[in-house]
């Protein structure tokens, strides 16, 4: 079997060959169909996040292994199961949750498996979909999507998941406009999924004109260049006062600042976005305005079940996929860092 792997981190993926691996225990072997290409896929290869002031986070720090298979938002078919494994059965076609755990810790336990401090996430910490094959080490990671296109389930994985939960932590949802920062994959994604949910309406934020106006034709309610300098202040003024929910899926230090000051007292600024730096805010006016700044990271096991009925009952997301084949990996990449990507590129192995 193929796998497109980080072998030395800076360079592009190497193509490798194995043999095709047998399930033990509980494993489960797909047969991938689809693999969506991540924005986070680009610190993985690179090793590292921003801290700002010329800090790094070190991805081998934190328990990343070379070689090591990217690819983390996946659709397979079941090929083969280990003596233990149950609940799926050979030839079923699934989505699989990348967010696992250690499997025995409280948080594991109770659903929470990407906050478990021990994590073995498909793509990051384990080899994932950028491959022939893929081992996932149990089936409760795995979602049936019957006939549903493999190449537009699998970005609900990452980009899905991780929208919807962030979307799940702004209490002002369905009756406050929501303000997502970002347009690019998680954004259209969070957008659509929003609308779904029940959403007031969205603010879209980007620096890209032609993002914005994928988010525009989309339906949001506004859109507003990020690189504007009043761009908090239009924020202000299009809700009469600032924001009650902020969803920052950029991550920058940048779009932190456009964020925090579009809030109103009582506001809720969620950020996602890995892209790096860092925000200094004074402390008095946090308490004073009894504003909230909150982390969402991707996604628990309750909230991809959840999601996962919401597609069921509403239907797929309507953002733009765009399908190449896996020898495209590092091309695709290539254009997603240079900000060329609207919507996900999903990878389909031949």
């Amino acid at each position: 079997m193929r796998m497109f792997q980080v072998c030395t981190c800076g360079q592009p993926l190497q193509c490798n060959e194995q043999p095709t691996p047998e399930p033990k225990g509980t494993e489960v072997l797909l047969k991938v169909l689809a693999a969506g290409v991540c924005h986070s896929d680009l610190h993985l290869a690179d090793g590292w996040f921003d801290l700002g002031g010329g800090k790094r986070l070190s991805l081998a720090d934190r328990g990343m292994k070379l070689p090591v298979t990217l690819g983390h938002e996946n659709v397979g078919q079941v090929v083969a199961l280990g003596p233990d494994a149950i609940g799926v059965k050979v030839g079923d076609r699934v989505v699989a949750d990348p967010w696992i755990g250690c499997g025995t810790c409280a948080v594991c336990l109770r659903g929470d498996d990407n906050l478990c401090r021990s994590m073995r996430s498909l793509g990051v910490f384990s080899n994932g979909g950028y491959a022939d094959y893929m081992l996932v080490p149990h089936a409760r990671y795995l979602f049936d999507i019957g006939d549903l296109p493999p190449e537009r389930v699998a970005p609900l994985a990452c980009s899905g998941v991780t929208t919807f939960g962030a979307l799940k932590k702004v209490p002002t949802l369905t009756t406050e406009p929501t303000v997502i920062i970002g347009a690019g994959g998680l954004g259209l994604m969070c957008q659509a999924l929003h609308k779904a949910m029940g959403g007031h309406s969205a603010i879209v934020v980007d620096i890209d004109p032609v993002k914005r106006e994928a988010a525009r034709q989309a339906g949001a309610a506004a859109v507003i260049d990020g690189a504007a300098p009043d761009a908090a202040q239009q924020i202000i003024d299009f809700t009469k006062g600032g924001a009650w929910g902020v969803i920052d899926l950029v991550g920058s230090s940048a779009s932190a600042r456009v964020g925090f000051d579009s809030l109103i007292k009582g506001g809720k600024y969620v950020i996602v976005g890995l892209y790096g730096g860092e925000f200094t805010v004074p402390l008095p006016p946090i308490a004073m305005r009894a504003l909230t700044i909150q982390g969402s990271y991707v996604g628990s096991q309750h909230e991809m079940r959840e999601m996962m009925d919401l597609v069921r009952r509403t239907g797929l997301p309507a953002v733009p996929v765009a399908t190449r084949p896996l020898d495209d990996v590092n091309a695709a990449m290539d254009e997603l860092r240079a900000g060329k990507v609207v919507g996900r590129v999903v990878l389909t192995p031949g």
